[in-house]
């Protein structure tokens, strides 16, 4: 299954999207591990594919089970180097011969930086410089709105206690840290 024919127009939930990310970037480092021939490692991206896949729950939707079909056309395209004979029959077995045509005809799977964008990212919050739990933010927020966030969260009220702020420093992508 290509990108186009499964995912694109069709609505994915937080889980599903979660999934696809967790899946393209380990495709990502397999395709790196195969160009330094590394099949240890191809192995154990295998084997986290396998487990993302194991632990989504059962799709409801359209979005959720293309998904889960293009995880494992990713998974058996991968395999197929290292393992042809077992990823030919479950590429059988699991239907896609039929539908996209034989493994061996099958091109590589490429990985989609659409599906690598994070909608939200989590940011270790600091109070003093010690570690006072996480904030979770929009992944395009701007320094004033990851503040707001800050001031708001329960995190940052429970040990704040009122107490003056004097500065608040901002590590983008990593973290926050309030100086009270």
């Amino acid at each position: 299954m290509t990108r186009a024919e499964g995912i694109n127009g069709l609505k994915l939930s937080k889980e599903a999207k979660l999934l696809r990310r967790e899946i393209h970037s380990v495709l990502k480092q397999v395709d790196y591990d195969y160009q330094r021939m590394q099949y240890n490692t191809v192995v154990s991206g295998a084997m986290k594919r396998i487990n993302a896949l194991e632990d989504f729950k059962t799709p409801d939707d359209d979005g959720g089970l293309a998904v889960v079909l293009e995880g494992f056309s990713i998974l058996l395209r991968t395999l197929y180097p290292a393992t042809p004979h077992i990823a030919h029959t479950l590429w059988s077995e699991l239907g896609f011969a039929e539908s996209t045509g034989d493994l061996l005809d099958a091109p590589w799977s490429v990985v989609d930086p659409a599906a690598l964008a994070q909608d939200e990212i989590e940011l270790m919050l600091q109070v003093n410089g010690k570690l006072r739990g996480s904030l979770t933010v929009p992944s395009n927020a701007f320094k004033e709105e990851i503040e707001a966030l800050t001031l708001v969260s329960p995190s940052f009220v429970q040990f704040a206690a009122g107490a003056p702020i004097k500065r608040i420093i901002i590590v983008p992508g990593r973290l926050v840290n309030v100086v009270l």
